[in-house]
């Protein structure tokens, strides 16, 4: 002890008393894992082990990923959410060594296990109850309580089923024979969700990191402040096209806030727009990028295996309204920008056309991947690990701006994917249990006949409803969770009510992800306020404003699927013409100026015209009348208006 009762200060690299293992430690360790996720994945991607000769079910690779994630997502993520991961607990250390141990039993004898199930021996139901609780609680940790406590209300009706009254009631299961049935069947965990999680969504993550890495995101965002810097509202429309390119790889809404706002909220709001609409415009491109092709979310990777189509075919049904969604955004963006008199960006923000130019052979990624997806007809994983391999190749020949990247970095984007996929993979993993509690206790069948009947034999009251549901499960949900929920207990009754089956799951994702942006809880409207700064409740309003079209072009496809491009080449091309007319014509009457300031009349009547021809032809009998009666009355007051703007500049 130090002379007058001092203590010396301790350590802060060194193991807290009782406490556990330093970051020094443990860090290496996780980087290790992720690591080898990344690498089985693309070991996968690539089909090596069957080329090598190796056979194994496709659940044991499956197995494999949850045995290297779920250790690894209790090792990084805290029991309390706020605190800060230096030290590893002693609870923590052991709670990741019995779900390796668990998971590695199942996963070595996965084909004699798979077989016992329904037998419920202890060596299945015991393990599989372990990597269930601890499954749980790592998903707590990553996202929460709410998607944790519907997957509790799942498990706790595949239990007691036959205690609720009704059409709802469900067959009781014993609780072994669910634990083991949850961890082991292809109906559970290791299901659907994980198969598309462990494929394809991992090898689109590393794209994404490879081009963060490599400053490829840097190009995208210079690229649209040189493109669009010297228009009005410059930064709005800059917030836009940056954020509709970073968010069709980020695949997160939020982190796509994160990552570009940084730059293009600050931006917008040096040009005078208000704190509120900065957020908002960003919070509305950054969710909109899971729904722009040709990558979009994850969430459509898993829609295309729901409908066991073509990923490529997913994505060109999701072209048109993405696109309609953008326009109306972009409309927005100029429009508000002339009624406020904001001005182009200052010519010294604007990057040089020539170091901007440098960066042009990341482009190559993606005309690779589009290339591969729909000329090559490849799986979505082989055509992303295709262009990761163009963006790593090009950037340590070219670069961006004089800079190459290391290999050091290239290598580091390896561990980087393994750590931004834990949360993904665990939610898979849990809304494998969601889809085997529906499969196991008839509750998907019992939900659609509750809904057809709720909805009275009527399309639209059913539509309504399920915009609804939608919104209120979005609510506090990552986007691959909502869409799973969706996808299980709203499209099905749909389905039933002769939608579509693509229209009915776009139906589901646009409106789940609409939650992101629509109050009292809007993730990603409330992720831009911070940044911008702002009052959250104003800036999520202000971002349904914005993101209008994605609460309306979802009815008009369920109606009429020719705004999905599906069906006769000139009932498409009308569509597509109406459409965007229409679109132009409400985001006027929105943001309350076309040629110039619009009263509130005239507001109406722009809106009362864009929606009329927003309309499909082929919507329901007569509908080509409303098409013809909007475009003529928008036509009319866009006459008046280029008249009423004449008059004012002759007597001025």
């Amino acid at each position: 002890m130090a002379a007058g009762g001092d203590r010396a200060a301790p350590d802060r690299g060194a193991p807290r008393l009782g406490g556990g293992v330093p970051k020094r430690v443990w860090g290496p360790v996780a980087d290790f894992l992720a690591i080898l996720i990344t690498g089985l994945a693309i070991l996968w991607a690539l089909d090596v082990p069957r080329m090598v000769g190796w056979s194994f079910y496709p659940q044991q690779y499956l197995a494999a990923i949850l045995l290297l994630a779920l250790p690894l997502g209790l090792i990084r993520l805290p029991a309390r959410r706020a605190e800060p991961r230096e030290v590893l607990p002693w609870y923590d250390l052991i709670a990741a060594l019995l779900a390796f141990v668990a998971m590695a039993w199942l996963t070595l004898g996965y084909p004699t296990l798979v077989n016992q199930v329904f037998m419920r021996p202890p060596e299945v139901w015991v393990p599989a109850l372990v990597v269930l609780v601890l499954l749980l609680e790592a998903l707590r940790r990553a996202t929460g309580w709410a998607l944790v406590i519907i997957i509790v209300v799942f498990v706790l009706y595949a239990l007691f089923g036959d205690m609720i009254p009704g059409r709802l009631a469900g067959r009781p299961q014993n609780w072994q024979l669910l634990a083991g049935y949850m961890a082991v069947d292809s109906n559970g965990i290791l299901g659907l969700p994980m198969g598309v999680a462990a494929a394809v969504i991992i090898a689109f993550i590393l794209f994404g990191n490879l081009l963060t890495e490599t400053r490829g995101s840097d190009f995208f965002t210079d690229a649209a402040l040189l493109g669009m810097g010297r228009f009005r509202g410059g930064s709005m429309k800059i917030a836009v096209l940056a954020s509709a390119l970073f968010g069709s790889i980020s695949g997160s809404a939020v982190a796509n806030v994160a990552g570009t706002g940084v730059v293009t909220i600050p931006l917008i709001k040096r040009d005078g727009y208000p704190a509120h609409k900065a957020g908002a415009i960003e919070a509305v491109a950054s969710t909109g990028g899971q729904l722009m092709p040709p990558v979009m979310g994850a969430a459509a990777f898993l829609m295309a295996e729901f409908l066991s189509i073509s990923y490529s075919a997913v994505a060109l049904a999701a072209l048109l309204p993405a696109m309609l969604y953008y326009a109306a955004l972009f409309i927005q963006a100029d429009l508000e920008a002339a009624r406020l008199g904001i001005r182009a960006v200052p010519a010294d923000r604007i990057p040089p056309k020539r170091l901007v130019l440098t960066g042009i052979h990341f482009i190559l990624a993606f005309a690779l991947l589009i290339w591969a997806l729909f000329g090559l007809l490849w799986q979505p994983e082989r055509a992303a690990l295709l262009a990761a391999a163009s963006v790593a190749v090009t950037a340590l020949i070219f670069g961006y701006r004089g800079q190459r990247p290391g290999l050091r970095q290239l290598f580091g984007a390896f561990a980087g994917t393994g750590h931004a996929v834990v949360e993904i993979i665990l939610i898979s993993a849990g809304a494998g249990i969601v889809i085997g509690v529906l499969n196991l206790t008839g509750l998907s069948f019992n939900l659609t006949y509750a809904l057809v009947q709720i909805g009275g034999g009527s399309l639209l009251l059913l539509l309504v409803l399920s915009a609804a549901v939608c919104i209120v499960l979005g609510m506090g949900l990552p986007t691959l969770g909502v869409y799973v929920l969706l996808a299980a207990l709203v499209a099905p009754a749909l389905v039933e009510m002769g939608v579509e089956p693509i229209a009915a799951h776009l139906y589901v994702l646009y409106f789940g992800m609409m939650s992101m942006i629509t109050p009292p809880i809007a993730l990603a409207a409330f992720a831009a306020a911070s940044i911008a700064r702002a009052p959250a409740m104003a800036t999520g309003w202000a971002a349904m404003r914005f993101g209008w079209t994605a609460f309306v072009i979802p009815f008009l496809f369920v109606f009429s699927p020719t705004l999905l491009l599906i069906g006769e080449p000139a009932a498409v091309a009308l569509a597509v013409v109406t459409a965007v007319i229409g679109v132009y014509l409400v985001s006027a009457g929105l943001a309350g100026y076309a040629l110039d300031r619009l009263s509130m009349g005239q507001r109406a009547l722009y809106i009362v015209a864009g929606l009329l021809a927003l309309v499909p032809a082929q919507a329901f009998p007569g509908a080509g009348a409303t098409d013809l009666v909007g475009v003529a009355l928008g036509a009319g007051l866009l006459i008046v208006d280029i008249l009423r703007t004449r008059r004012a500049a002759t007597s001025g």
